[in-house]
């Protein structure tokens, strides 16, 4: 039986990226609501371990997700993070409450004095806290065996009943040792041996998709973005010519995408057919400036427009999206906060015209679509690409989206993107030629803002008023969270001047320095 780790989810924004660090070290992970399933049902599973993930409740709060006790005795290892780890202190009898005025948000040093979890870990490390609630005491039986300057009890453990916890979260990138926590819980703790790849996941979800589609027909909504090229060809290896992939400009493409779109699955053994459906989604935004109404009003759009292709071709069952975890848990599942709605999940109308809609990576991060699409035999240029939202410049484009401000907008991020490409490929060179192995920085997603801004400017010594464009780029492999890249001074030098020089009406360029969190990767 394949060993596999339960990972009982509470309603955290991480909740879904703690299997994605658990499948990174080759173990099976299964994601569950933790009012979904019993303790006798975790105990008859036979999981070599559970995590409990973090949540944005209170402990104490008698609304708050909870669990039953009884877990803590039933002898499988187990692992709390954030509110998981506050979770499994009250379970204990521990004390749970908020210490002072303060919380700690972002990096944070943590200090450890040995333990489990922390072997083959430096004293002293960077951590990442997102908390206002803390153990205020322990639980009996337990230990605390890390500390921060404002939080005395960032990681405790009573290994006697081998249950671990800590406030931080180990599984975003920003903690320092993260994945070594992980590995130490998962193989020094639980057992594991490290038995699941994505070959495996890849010939389940070609069994799965065939089980579920049979002899019908799917329409897959294909934008030629990462996501969905993986998905199409996922869903051509499992139901081959059963697939219609339809490409739909909604006039919110980057500057000759649509092109480029198509091009690119020309050769392709699909059904392709291609829409310009740009007039139709312009009207529907005509006067729309909320972000999520934004959203949601695109949404509708493409699953109308899919609707009426899907009549032309005539009998199809499914609709397929190249949706991702990162979509789902931004737009709400479960107990998670809603942060946006992704046109293609929280965006979809009530009534969809369809027998079902076929998600086939909903449970993957984008690192994991990345390397899905290399062992489906894609080619590197396409599995790569950057990342582009489904609502494309629509979401970009501040306030009220017009065909005009488009074209200003395609225009300065075409400029900032060729600048960013210029810089990576000179700093790779550097980077050789100093005989280093990975460059000073990398830009996993780089675009321009237009934001709703004016503001005064001198051209030929004649006052302007033009728009702000807000330039962004951000350095990560999971989009869960995510730094600013620190891009040479000269690259955003060459931006900043070429912008305005060339772009009709726009006075201002500004670069964005916030991460994710506080801020999204996208600014609506």
């Amino acid at each position: 039986m394949q060993e596999k780790i339960l990972v009982l989810d509470f309603g955290g924004q991480y909740n879904q990226l703690i299997a994605r660090r658990v499948r990174d070290q080759h173990v099976y992970a299964e994601l569950k609501p933790y009012n979904k399933i019993s303790v006798e049902e975790i105990k008859a599973e036979g999981y070599k371990g559970i995590i409990f993930t973090g949540g944005p409740n209170s402990v104490y709060d008698p609304a708050s997700p909870h669990y039953d006790p009884a877990l803590l005795a039933a002898g499988i290892p187990l692992l709390g993070i954030c509110y998981g780890h506050q979770l499994m202190a009250w379970m204990a009898d521990g004390k749970i409450g908020a210490a002072g005025n303060y919380s700690e948000y972002g990096r944070v040093t943590v200090k450890h004095t040995g333990g489990v979890l922390f072997e083959g870990i430096p004293e002293e490390s960077t951590c990442w806290m997102s908390h206002t609630d803390s153990v205020l005491e322990l639980p009996e039986g337990f230990t605390c065996v890390a500390s921060t300057d404002m939080c005395r009890t960032a990681a405790m453990e009573d290994p006697s009943r081998n249950l671990y916890g800590v406030q931080f979260h180990p599984e975003v990138q920003h903690t320092q040792y993260g994945k070594t926590i992980l590995h130490n819980f998962l193989f020094n703790v639980c057992g594991c041996k490290g038995d699941w790849h994505m070959e495996n996941y890849c010939k389940q979800a070609v069994e799965a998709i065939r089980n579920k589609v049979g002899d019908g027909k799917v329409l897959l909504a294909l934008s030629g973005g990462v996501d969905s090229s993986v998905c199409a060809a996922l869903l051509a290896e499992a139901i081959g010519p059963q697939l219609t992939c339809v490409f739909v400009d909604h006039g919110m493409m980057r500057k000759n995408e649509p092109e480029e779109v198509r091009m690119a699955f020309d050769g392709w053994d699909i059904n392709f057919v291609g829409v310009d459906a740009s007039e139709r989604f312009l009207e529907a935004l005509r006067g729309v400036t909320d972000p999520e109404q934004k959203r949601k009003t695109i949404g509708e759009q493409f699953i109308r427009v899919f609707e009426e292709e899907g009549k032309k071709i005539g009998s199809v069952d499914y609709l397929a999206q190249g949706t991702i975890y990162a979509d789902v848990i931004e737009s709400g599942a479960g107990d998670a906060a809603t942060i946006k709605s992704h046109h293609n999940v929280g965006g979809l109308p009530d009534y969809v015209d369809f027998k079902e809609i076929i998600e086939p990576l909903r449970d993957l991060f984008k690192d994991e679509v990345r390397q899905l699409g290399r062992e489906l035999g894609l080619p590197e240029y396409l599995v790569s690409r950057q990342p582009f939202p489904g609502p494309g410049l629509g979401i970009r484009c501040i306030g009220e989206v017009t065909r005009d401000k488009l074209d200003i907008l395609r225009d300065a991020d075409a400029i900032f993107r060729e600048e960013v490409d210029k810089a990576a490929v000179a700093e790779k060179a550097d980077c050789y030629a100093r005989g280093e192995d990975a460059p000073a920085w990398t830009a996993n997603q780089y675009f321009a803002v237009l934001t709703d801004t004016r503001s005064v400017g001198v051209m030929g010594d004649m006052r302007t008023y033009g728009y702000t464009v807000a330039l962004r780029s951000v350095t990560t492999d999971d989009f869960m969270s995510a730094d600013w890249t620190k891009l040479p001074l000269s690259m955003l030098e060459a931006a900043g001047t070429r912008i305005p020089n060339e772009v009709r009406s726009v006075s201002r360029v500004v670069y964005d320095i916030t991460s994710k969190p506080p801020a999204t990767v996208e600014w609506e």
